[in-house]
């Protein structure tokens, strides 16, 4: 089995889970596969990725795994007590061929607190089950490599004493052993200088600290949940503040682009909220202008962390923390580059929700081609309405 723990998977899905369970127990939704990657076939695959499901949903947290996450200081007993009895439900993902030559479609439709698990682990499936069939013979030393010459930027430039950066790798991870070894390593080698892992099994199993808070789905979701499309960012925003009270306070701030964020982002959630995440965009323009943004409501850009996680590489991180060096705390969270950079192109896969409560959903994002939805007229609509420029 490529999955051997309901853990292996990224912490913001544990702590929009809870707010599922709190906020919004009998949302319905659907989720929908993508591979961005052009001229990949993993139809000769599609049995092997099925019985990996079908193993992962026969998973179930065990007694230690359950005390781990008992032990986050923002988990509640009463969600622990749900995933004491929680399975991923086999019925609610389909995994067939795609319409294309060579594609295959996988979709998840069924309660969102019973779904919300199954994306992370479905694309951590799909990558090993490629990698390992298409690269039976990995070099593992170029690998190596390669991370030992990312780390080396870090920790031979004593200029850089305060940068600290997390692993966020585990949907497009090479396989579940290479992301192992990268953990690991970076544990070993840098120090105070690695801030910790988004996964919480690999949290676990290496004594590192687990990073998260929300993720695009969550914010997607208010839009059908919430009292009306126009303030569904801002209900988002004031339920996590009412289910955290302060705590995993990084908002993400492209789920409608940095301009509808900043309109909504006011001085209230200036000074509730700890800083913002950047998933899209230029970040040096991003950056610039959140922290412009903090200054004219009256909030101490130096108080606030701006989160860096798009497509980062060692050096675009390093070149952020300087520019943005003693104006504010920055993090860095780099993916597809740590787990997946062994010399072979990654697969750009994405599984993304499309509806909530029957009513489609859309991630309007400020690079274009992250933009989300199946529906063109819903998509017109929300730019219409949160003043979006057009398509």
């Amino acid at each position: 089995m490529i999955i051997t723990s309901l853990l292996d998977t990224d912490l913001y899905k544990f702590t929009m889970m809870q707010v599922v369970l709190h906020h919004f127990p009998a949302a319905q939704v659907e989720y929908r596969y993508k591979c961005r990657t052009p001229d990949i076939n993993l139809r000769p695959y599609l049995e092997e990725i099925r019985d990996e499901i079908a193993a992962l949903c026969q998973l179930r947290f065990n007694e230690e795994e359950l005390a781990y996450l008992r032990g986050l200081r923002f988990m509640k007993s009463d969600f622990i007590d749900f995933l004491e009895l929680f399975h991923l439900p086999e019925r609610c993902i389909t995994v067939s061929e795609g319409e294309k030559e060579g594609e295959i479609a996988i979709s998840v439709k069924g309660p969102w607190l019973h779904t919300i698990l199954f994306e992370i682990p479905v694309l951590a499936i799909v990558n090993e089950v490629y990698f390992r069939n298409e690269c039976r013979n990995p070099n593992w030393e170029e690998g190596r490599r390669r991370l030992q010459e990312k780390m080396s930027l870090v920790t031979a430039d004593p200029s850089l004493a305060d940068f600290r950066v997390a692993e966020y790798g585990t949907r497009r991870r090479f396989s579940k052993r290479w992301h192992d070894e990268v953990v690991r390593t970076m544990k070993a080698q840098m120090g105070e200088h690695f801030a910790g892992t988004s996964n919480v099994w690999m949290a676990m199993r290496h004594g590192v600290t687990p990073l998260g808070t929300m993720a695009h789905e969550y914010l997607q979701a208010c839009q059908a949940l919430g009292p009306r499309l126009r303030d569904s960012q801002v209900y988002g925003l004031e339920v996590w503040a009412r289910e955290y009270r302060g705590d995993l306070g990084i908002a993400l701030s492209d789920t409608y682009g940095l301009d509808a964020f900043l309109r909504d982002f006011d001085m209230y959630f200036c000074k509730l909220f700890d800083g913002a995440r950047h998933d899209s965009g230029d970040p040096f323009v991003w950056g610039e202008r959140v922290l412009a943004h903090f200054a004219a409501n009256r909030t101490d850009p130096r108080t606030k962390t701006l989160v860096f996680s798009d497509a980062l590489t060692m050096p675009r991180a390093i070149a952020l923390a300087r520019h943005f060096a003693g104006r504010c705390r920055i993090a860095f969270g780099i993916g597809t580059n740590l787990t997946n950079d062994l010399g072979h192109e990654p697969l750009q896969i994405v599984m993304k929700m499309i509806r909530c409560n029957g009513q489609p959903v859309a991630k309007v994002s400020d690079t274009p081609e992250k933009t989300m939805c199946e529906d063109p007229a819903y998509l017109a609509y929300l730019r219409q309405v949160f003043q979006l420029p057009p398509a």
